[in-house]
């Protein structure tokens, strides 16, 4: 220990899947617990187990542990522990999860069936031995920059959710030769090994303990550089030491000693990876936008797999129910003709026809070979550009992520061609048909920080909306259907989700007026449901017809006359610096044009 006043912080991590109940209780006791002998950091309870990283004084830390161990399913938990001179963390969280550690696919269970573990020692064995093995990290890009075993296949992602589509990526032949995965402390194993004996790899094993227990137990053998850790000290080397690795405030980027030497590193304000990003950049943006654009990457045939898993509820179903009922907006006469096509397939890559009896978990995949999308208006222009944040003005018609026709022929795709491997986060959502101001995040902790804007009512929006006929300033609240109905649509429904949209007019024509529209809430396709549901749909609207009829199309083709909506102005706080800021895109030619205006 060190000198009064100055004691040492003891550090754990740990993590257990076991079946856990009455989370709200145990959350309130965990959390008084900890609160009461000033234990700081965050618990995830999860009906699948328990994730936590605390850290406190010594006979604090020890006291949680007994705790922790008198939980039905925990009696066993392992921690991993480690010191510092500084507590790491800020509060005490005590939080109730879906999943102890995000993955996103059903069917997953550690807890039951889970992968095969290899100790740090052996693995060490092996690889002195030269045994064949194939190392696979299964962490984030910037976790792999500081350091990794040597010949070590990085998954290549930048979230833990990606992990199902790198793994799919991976070379076929791996699929029958050992392979050892491995992550700072072990949990995204528990899930990535199941995973992959699902996907029909056949000699997985995870590290046991994952990194840390082998800096633990191996040092630095095999290994190289140090390891990312998620608190404030960043990186540690193979003796469990603190680095001097840091951190830059802005794009969270881990920085070595020589980086923070460069004189681009200006804390709190940019490092060498953010300010070289921004220099320059809207000419440069633009044109990598049109390099991607021309030729349109969708309009050049190419074959399309599209994964699909089965849920748990429709377990013994048929293709042909399932895909029914998972997508309603489809009409059930396409879905007879792509299984009459022969399109499916499932993981052994024999043809499923409309009877076959499907299982949960399963993954399936749609192939359609030598696909064209429909075209798109693919004239991007950039708005604003700083070190966290991207301004579009979005034409139309062009969408904004795969789904239905279009997969090469979007915003997502032209965006993450344009800015590998980098991959810009759009904040909000503009339909296909819409035009206007769009906002980016630079990076995923960026659009942690603006995406919970949306949803907590901080972003002002402003729209241009042309509707037929003299329309007078209204305010509509009708509530707005959670499920998805004909073509993708929505209706307003009593029982769905709330949505309130102010509308005040903004010019006259002499058949029409262009009102603007200022949505309070975000339900998809609001303004467009709203003014529908009125009577008044938006002119040009491929889907909300007059006479409240339901058209057929999201999209409109591109040489269609426009749909007269327009996102004109957002309004949020600047994610970095904190300030209110406001982006304004400029008016379509139907706004400014000038015929017979009262």
């Amino acid at each position: 220990m060190c000198a009064a006043g100055m004691a040492e912080i003891v550090n754990i991590a740990a993590y257990q899947f076991a079946p856990l109940t009455q989370l709200q209780t145990l959350r309130g006791e965990l959390r008084d617990f900890c609160q009461a002998r000033n234990l700081k950091g965050t618990i995830l309870l999860a009906q699948e187990g328990i994730n936590l990283f605390v850290a406190g004084l010594e006979r604090d830390v020890e006291d949680l542990v007994a705790r922790l161990r008198l939980i039905s399913g925990l009696e066993k938990i392992e921690l991993k522990y480690s010191r510092s001179r500084a507590q790491p963390f800020r509060r005490m969280l005590v939080r109730i999860k879906k999943e102890i550690i995000a993955f996103g696919v059903d069917g997953i269970d550690p807890a039951r069936s889970p992968a095969r573990k290899i100790a740090p020692r052996e693995l060490k064995a092996w690889l002195d031995e030269g045994r064949p093995v194939t190392l696979l990290d299964t962490r984030n890009d910037y976790e792999v920059r500081l350091g990794t075993f040597r010949n070590a296949i990085p998954a290549g992602i930048d979230h833990f959710r990606q992990f199902p589509d790198a793994v799919r990526r991976l070379e076929p032949q791996l699929r029958d030769a050992p392979v050892v995965m491995f992550c700072t402390g072990g949990i995204r194993c528990e899930k990535a090994g199941p995973f992959m004996e699902q996907q029909g790899f056949k000699d997985v094993f995870q590290l046991e303990g994952g990194i840390l227990k082998y800096f633990e137990q191996c040092g630095s053998y095999h290994y190289d550089g140090e390891c990312f850790v998620f608190d404030h000290r960043v990186g540690l080397d193979p003796a469990l030491r603190e680095t001097t690795t840091a951190l830059c405030y802005h794009c969270q980027t881990p920085l070595t000693v020589e980086e923070q030497q460069d004189p681009r590193y200006r804390p709190p304000d940019s490092c060498p990876h953010c300010h070289a990003f921004v220099e320059d950049e809207l000419g440069r943006i633009e044109q990598a936008l049109r390099a991607v654009s021309e030729p349109l990457p969708g309009s050049v045939p190419w074959d399309n797999a599209r994964p699909l898993q089965v849920p748990p509820n429709y377990d013994g179903a048929s293709l042909r129910e399932m895909l029914c009922g998972l997508f309603p907006f489809i009409e059930t006469e396409e879905w007879e003709r792509r299984l009459a096509a022969g399109l499916f397939y499932n993981q052994a890559q024999e043809r499923c026809g409309a009877e076959y009896q499907v299982k949960k978990g399963e993954r399936l995949v749609q192939i359609e070979t030598s696909v064209c999308e429909p075209d798109v208006n693919a004239a991007i222009a950039v708005l604003h550009v700083d070190e966290a944040v991207i301004v579009l003005n979005k034409p139309a018609p062009l969408p904004m992520h795969p789904g239905g026709r279009f997969h090469r022929n979007t915003l997502s795709w032209l965006l993450n061609q344009a800015f590998a491997p980098v991959h810009p986060r759009p904040a909000h959502r503009l339909d296909a048909n819409t035009t206007g101001v769009l906002v980016c995040a630079r990076t995923r902790h960026i659009a942690g920080v603006l995406q919970p804007q949306f949803a907590r009512g901080e972003v002002e929006k402003c729209y241009l909306v042309e509707v037929p006929g003299r329309v007078e300033d209204f305010t509509c609240d009708v509530p707005i259907s959670e499920n998805v109905g004909k073509a993708g649509g929505r209706v307003a429904d009593a029982k769905g989700l709330p949505a309130v949209t102010h509308f005040s007019v903004f010019k006259r024509k002499s058949d029409s007026t262009i009102l603007l529209a200022r949505p309070v809430t975000g339900r998809t396709n609001q303004i467009r449901v709203h003014l529908w549901h009125a009577g008044t749909p938006v002119i040009g609207d491929p889907l909300y017809l007059p006479e409240r009829q339901l058209g057929t199309s999201q999209t409109l083709p591109l040489d269609a006359p426009a749909m007269r909506l327009h996102a004109r102005e957002i309004g949020f706080w600047h994610p970095t610096s904190g300030e209110r800021i406001k982006f304004c895109a400029p008016a379509p030619g139907w706004v400014t044009d000038d015929r017979r205006v009262e």
